[in-house]
């Protein structure tokens, strides 16, 4: 099968697990001259943009308008810098209900997924109970979406927990649906159920290949379009002369070249 059980979900890239460091979710497509992820939980309000993390220095930054501070303490910029820190405000502004909207889709297409497979192997009351499960952990995130990045608040962690954690927990109770079935036909010795659950796996191949090859192609090319946006991001920090304290440079975004060794974040949007 093209989209094997634990891997349908991530058809753009979507993490199924979690990254390697925490709140460090990357993002890459062909489309990108680099690999893109942020070290920072990004909020995004009509007061400017707010960078922090619990770790790591700086541990806030807030641009508004051109103007910066940086652990709470105003830095004087160039003109010129000021021009690029605006460009930059701007860019993430446009970028985040973007992602938001990709992320959505995204939900969607991993749980109808689900819901196939469901439709496809569980019997009886089992069935109907799962499906049930499905719609409300569809719903719970949906509404983080909705309620994070939707709303302004990117955070690598949040985006985990939305994807890996409820994904794969429903992910977990589909594999122990269909090993209960597939153990259960071959216990029995009943060489006509064995060929019903065969038939029954080679139908759910060619409907979520048809299903899935669709809609991950369409929103492959969603994903597609942000990569010049992050392009422009990350042309903008390279060309900016602000450093911290210790006179290294203001790094908002982390680039990398693509194929980094070591580097096995999985690709979901980011900045």
């Amino acid at each position: 099968m093209r989209y094997p059980l634990l891997a349908f979900t991530v058809a753009i890239g979507l993490a199924a697990a979690p990254p390697t460091h925490a709140g460090t979710v990357g993002f890459t497509t062909d489309t990108c001259r680099n690999d893109y992820s942020t070290p920072f939980d990004v909020d995004v309000t009509p007061a400017g943009l707010s960078f922090h993390r619990t770790t790591g220095t700086p541990k806030g930054v807030f641009l508004r308008d051109g103007a910066l501070s940086i652990d709470g303490k105003n830095v004087t910029v160039s003109k010129a810098d000021a021009d690029a820190l605006r460009r930059y405000e701007a860019g993430v502004r446009k970028l985040m209900p973007e992602v938001a909207s990709i992320a959505r889709e995204a939900v969607s297409m991993g749980y109808s997924a689900m819901t196939t497979v469901t439709l496809t192997f569980a019997e009886g009351s089992q069935r109907a109970a799962m499906l049930e499960n499905l719609k409300k952990k569809q719903a719970d995130s949906l509404r983080a979406v909705d309620e994070g990045v939707g709303a302004g608040h990117w955070s690598g962690d949040r985006m985990t927990e939305t994807f890996a954690g409820s994904v794969s927990d429903g992910v977990g109770e589909l594999v122990g649906s269909v090993t209960s079935s597939a153990v259960t036909a071959a216990m029995s010795g009943d060489s006509s159920k064995v060929a019903a659950l065969q038939a029954r796996a080679e139908s759910l191949d060619k409907s979520i290949d048809r299903e899935m090859n669709k809609r991950s192609k369409a929103l492959e090319a969603r994903a597609e379009t942000i990569c010049p946006q992050l392009n422009e991001l990350a042309d903008l920090q390279r060309g900016w002369s602000v450093r911290l304290p210790d006179g290294k440079p203001l790094e908002l975004m982390t680039i990398k070249p693509k194929g980094s060794p070591g580097d096995d974040r999985h690709d979901v949007a980011s900045f």
